[in-house]
């Protein structure tokens, strides 16, 4: 498959996070819709520097996103291309907002097998 779409992708639902996604020629595409302000600091302890290690290129279809990184946060809004190097974190998502984005899969499957510990080790019991 060479193309991707919302409605063709995997849906998966983590809480207050909706991700539609598909691997690609090694890359994980991937629509995120986020329900409420989701901080990702937790969900990064255990990472190097607790901060995704994988580059994401993306793009913000609604909404605004920030990421925090080592010496600054960035804003994106809608309608803005970005990428995030290795070292950040997902910190701020105004409710509503969805991103589209574009990351290597092998080192997004790393990240997101501590995400997944972490986020369970949050819920309640």
């Amino acid at each position: 498959m060479s193309k991707v779409s919302k409605e063709t992708a995997k849906k998966e639902e983590f809480g207050p996070v909706t991700d539609c996604n598909a691997e690609v020629d090694g890359y994980r595409i991937g629509f995120a819709t986020f329900h409420e302000d989701v901080d990702g600091t937790p969900l990064m302890k255990g990472l190097p520097d607790d901060m995704c290690q994988c580059p994401h290129w993306g793009y913000v279809l609604a909404g605004k996103v920030t990421f925090r990184f080592a010496d600054r946060d960035e804003t994106y809004e809608a309608g803005d291309a970005f990428y995030t190097p290795p070292g950040h974190i997902p910190v701020k998502h105004q409710p509503g907002s969805e991103v589209l984005m574009f990351s290597p899969a092998d080192e997004l499957a790393k990240t997101e097998a501590v995400m997944m510990q972490n986020f369970k080790s949050l819920q309640p019991a």
